[in-house]
């Protein structure tokens, strides 16, 4: 199984906190650093909240090898004519090592905290589609054309791509999303869930591939989520009771929680039975949240740990 890092700034973080997170990742030898795309979250104090393009396109300047990903870009908030060029243009910048997820949206919370319009789900998952067979069309060679209800496009886009620049769908939908990963994603990603959930979907998945005539076999099926892992036991306890503390919760209530959502949790044995489970599913990427940018402490033994257990 591969390993990327995942951050989501809304909650916080510099883009030097992201940049020496992206550049861990890198010295790690990790297959790409991640981050989301959200302008805004309730808290106080109230977090920064960075752009998500302007930052990878820093990154993309400022690292050597790493992949760098949005994951993913709500259609709420780009037009897909601006999602095509921001993307090729930090693809060029990297030298083709950006990797372009989209989605539906989902907060309403940012939409309505910055004017932004929030449609009906019907309509957000009929704009993602049409935003998808934009991006296919804008980054072909050549002059292409689309029509749909929501998005028009009669151009020679340039520039294009650089590298294979994958495209992710992300969501955890039972039907819709996953077809729509089949019919136009390279890479299917969902939220940490317990394998018998997420197996149907990655079912679906590779039916809508098939009936779409692409390989089912060449889309990444990938996951995101905390982890929390120890040496042992005593080391998982220790950590398992602050991470408890610092959202207010007994560490029993916390731990029966987060087992219940299928993310790997416990000492070396215990997590590569939950990462075995993932695998058979048809899992092969991990991306691994972590939330405070500004405490890279420990990342190195948790993705030991966790390579060790694959």
């Amino acid at each position: 199984m591969d390993f990327a890092l995942m951050t989501e700034p809304q909650f916080g973080g510099t883009y030097q906190e992201q940049l020496a997170a992206a550049r861990w990742a890198e010295q790690a030898g990790l297959v790409a650093f991640a981050r989301s795309d959200h302008y805004y979250f309730k808290r106080e104090p109230r977090p920064e909240a960075t752009d998500a393009f302007a930052v990878l396109a820093g990154l993309a300047r400022e690292t050597e090898k790493i992949r760098l990903c949005v994951l993913v870009s709500p259609i709420t908030f780009r037009h897909p004519a601006v999602l095509a060029k921001t993307a090729a243009t930090i693809d060029q910048m990297s030298g083709g090592r950006l990797d372009l997820g989209v989605g539906t949206g989902w907060l309403q919370l940012e939409h309505d905290a910055f004017g932004l319009p929030f449609p009906a789900l019907d309509e957000r998952f009929g704009r993602l589609e049409e935003a998808l067979i934009y991006l296919k069309a804008a980054f072909a060679d050549g002059p292409q054309s689309f029509t749909g209800r929501y998005y028009e496009l009669d151009a020679d886009v340039r520039p294009n791509p650089v590298g294979p620049m994958p495209i992710i769908v992300g969501g955890q939908g039972p039907t819709r999303t996953p077809r729509l990963a089949g019919t136009f994603a390279d890479e299917f990603n969902h939220f940490i869930a317990h394998p018998s959930d997420i197996a149907p979907k990655i079912a679906r998945v590779r039916r809508a591939a098939q009936a779409s005539g692409r390989d089912p076999d060449r889309i990444t099926m990938s996951v995101m989520g905390p982890v929390l892992v120890g040496v042992d036991q005593t080391d998982y306890r220790r950590k398992l009771e602050a991470a408890a503390a610092a959202r207010g919760d007994e560490p029993e209530e916390f731990e029966r929680r987060w087992a219940s959502y299928g993310i790997p949790l416990g000492p070396p044995p215990q997590v590569a039975e939950t990462l075995a489970g993932l695998r058979r599913a048809g899992i092969t990427k991990f991306y691994v949240q972590h939330l405070d940018l500004a405490d890279l402490a420990g990342l190195d033994q948790t993705f030991e740990l966790l390579r060790s257990s694959t």
